[in-house]
């Protein structure tokens, strides 16, 4: 049976959703390297990028861990928070720092007081919206 595409954000898309970034990042992360991406031309961009979305994961991980005998998961919130912080407690280099940064400002929109449990295409693209302008204003300083 076909499975329905899933049109909404909850924790578990956040946990699917850093995995399989973590692993593309994996398998690129020597390419990265080699081609020396801004904001630094140091040649470990890709390198930096990984090891903090592997911080990142592997604090949304100890998340549902921490769940694991409750009969329900993280919140979306719960797994964007320990997303950002992961992040920034493991952020690498520039590029480490600025991903830290796009993932902190997701989280501020997504994970507020009183966001929904899951968003939706137009929360996201407000999150996404927030997380550039957090990037950004941490690259101007």
């Amino acid at each position: 049976m076909a499975q329905v595409p899933q049109t909404f954000l909850d924790g578990l898309a956040v946990r699917t959703w850093c995995g399989l970034a973590l692993r593309a990042l994996g398998r690129a992360r020597e390419e990265i390297d080699a081609i020396n991406v801004y904001p630094v031309a140091d040649g470990d961009t890709g390198t930096n990028l990984y090891l903090t979305l592997e911080s990142a994961a592997t604090a949304v991980e100890a998340v549902f861990a921490g769940y694991a005998t409750r009969p329900a998961g993280p919140t979306l919130a719960d797994a964007l928070r320990a997303m950002a912080h992961g992040a920034l407690i493991g952020a690498r280099g520039n590029s480490g720092t600025i991903l830290a940064q796009l993932l902190r400002g997701m989280a501020q929109v997504l994970a507020a007081d009183g966001a929904a449990p899951r968003c939706d295409g137009p929360a996201l693209r407000l999150a996404l919206r927030r997380a550039a302008d957090s990037a950004r204003q941490a690259v101007a300083h």
